[in-house]
């Protein structure tokens, strides 16, 4: 059993002991700690904190706690019930709410859910917000509304339709040109909230779809990671050759990937690679994605004249980045799309409306459209944490490995990135698992699975 306070949230497995999981103490008392944290810091002024879930199967009992808890905190709270993460985040500033929490565990599997906390700007907290809210939490610091001030219950269902209604009004994304494609697309949607908007938002474009898992019940049919090795249905699916374009999300849908009319992979790295381009053609800029992401964005960038910038892991490192550097787009590897005349914020809707609009204008299929890009291969391994496992030592060996090397640029702003003229490799802590990452990029997944392997045996010589 595991929990795990991070910057993305408060996350763990359900049931077990207290201070051990995600159960309803400890979803007390990180909403206390959150709730006060507003209260003490918070720039909105409405007294309300919006509330949203993905539909796994522990959301119903957290959602209680969580609304119960705010409530007792004196806060009013606008539930939005089973919705999106962007829908959420974009909940919050439509209503001008205080803050939010999305109760989603995003890709992990069925056993785990976590919080996911807000600002009013809709933004999740930093790392020096989450850790004050840690620290509340810690030492208890918080003190519960008396009986003629505690918080109202509001529910609200329209933010779906209302989030629909603002990605249609992107200057970029094109409706009528999408209709008059016909495109025809299967989707995944892994028996989550992603069943319940993007069937509304495709038929506002005139698209044809078919669902697969797609009952918004909580028992994710396969893993909900969107990789390759977790999607053989719907690639089997595509093979048949009936649509145009596969779409696949994860639970919360900030996380798209898509699979080519022809059953193969159009790769969840290339997934903000060929947004990119679209938006790069047509409002020229900046973009940002994370240390842990292939190199095809920067080559997009340069190709129309922008500078590329990579963050630490973690959306608002990627956020913060991207409103330093006034990027135009950006996002994380894993299918995340961040377009900020959207709003700061992985959004798999955003993606979806832009990459149809880009492909309908191309006027080509999605494996041609995919072999205009610069072809990197990434090998995405993991390596679980035992409780013995000194991931700081193991860090500090990696750097002396290639400290002399001079073909070698060591970046370790976010675990170690070892950096080659022709490949890179990237050994982080995760953010939202017990496990270590491993990430690596070459010309071939033969050369990027062995530069991988070779920092994982380090560890496994060092866990001896």
């Amino acid at each position: 059993m595991t929990l795990i306070k991070s910057i993305s949230g408060i996350r763990g497995t359900i049931g077990g002991h207290t201070g051990d999981t995600l159960n309803p103490l400890d979803i007390v008392k990180f909403t206390s700690a959150y709730a006060t944290f507003i209260r003490r810091n918070g720039k909105g002024t409405s007294n309300k904190i919006v509330v949203g879930r993905d539909a796994r199967i522990s959301g119903e009992m957290v959602k209680n706690v969580v609304c119960g808890t705010l409530m007792g905190m004196g806060y009013d709270v606008l539930n939005i019930g089973l919705a999106s993460t962007p829908t959420t985040e974009l909940a919050v500033r439509m209503s001008g709410a205080d803050g939010g929490i999305i109760i989603t565990a995003s890709h992990n599997p069925r056993q785990w859910n976590a919080l996911k906390l807000l600002n009013s700007e809709g933004e999740f907290l930093t790392a020096t917000d989450g850790a004050e809210v840690l620290a509340i939490a810690e030492h208890e610091d918080f003190e519960y509304a008396d009986i003629d001030h505690l918080g109202k219950y509001i529910e609200d269902s329209s933010y779906d339709q209302r989030h629909i209604n603002s990605v249609l009004d992107l200057s970029l994304v094109d409706p009528d040109v999408i209709r008059q494609a016909r495109f025809t697309v299967c989707v995944d949607s892994i028996n989550s909230v992603g069943g319940i908007i993007l069937p509304k938002l495709l038929e506002r474009l005139g698209v044809g779809s078919k669902f697969l898992n797609g009952n918004a019940n909580g028992n994710f049919a396969h893993n909900p990671e969107p990789l390759e090795k977790n999607l053989q249905g719907i690639m089997k699916e595509m093979r048949s050759g009936r649509y145009d374009l596969g779409i696949v999300v994860d639970p919360d849908v900030d996380r798209l990937a898509f699979i080519c009319e022809d059953g193969s992979m159009f790769g969840e790295e290339y997934t903000l690679v060929s947004v990119a381009d679209y938006v790069l053609s047509n409002t020229p800029g900046n973009t940002v994605s994370n240390l842990s992401s292939t190199r095809a964005l920067r080559d997009v960038t340069q190709k129309h004249g922008g500078t590329y910038t990579a963050a630490a892991v973690g959306e608002v490192n990627v956020t913060t980045k991207m409103k330093e550097v006034n990027a135009v787009i950006g996002g994380e590897g894993n299918g995340g799309i961040i377009y900020p005349e959207s709003h700061y914020g992985r959004d798999a809707l955003v993606g979806i409306a832009l990459f149809l609009t880009a492909l309908a204008k191309e006027g080509c299929k999605a494996s041609e459209l995919r072999k205009t890009f610069p072809d990197y291969q990434i090998a995405k391994n993991r390596i679980d944490l035992t409780p013995d496992t000194d991931v700081d030592a193991i860090l500090v060996k990696v750097k002396e490995m290639f400290a002399k090397d001079p073909t070698a640029q060591v970046n370790d702003i976010d675990g170690v990135k070892i950096d080659f003229p022709d490949r890179w490799v990237h050994l982080r802590k995760s953010n939202t698992e017990p496990i270590i990452r491993v990430y690596s990029e070459a010309s071939t997944m033969e050369i990027a699975d062995e530069l991988g392997k070779r920092l994982m045996q380090v560890v496994y010589d060092m866990q001896k």
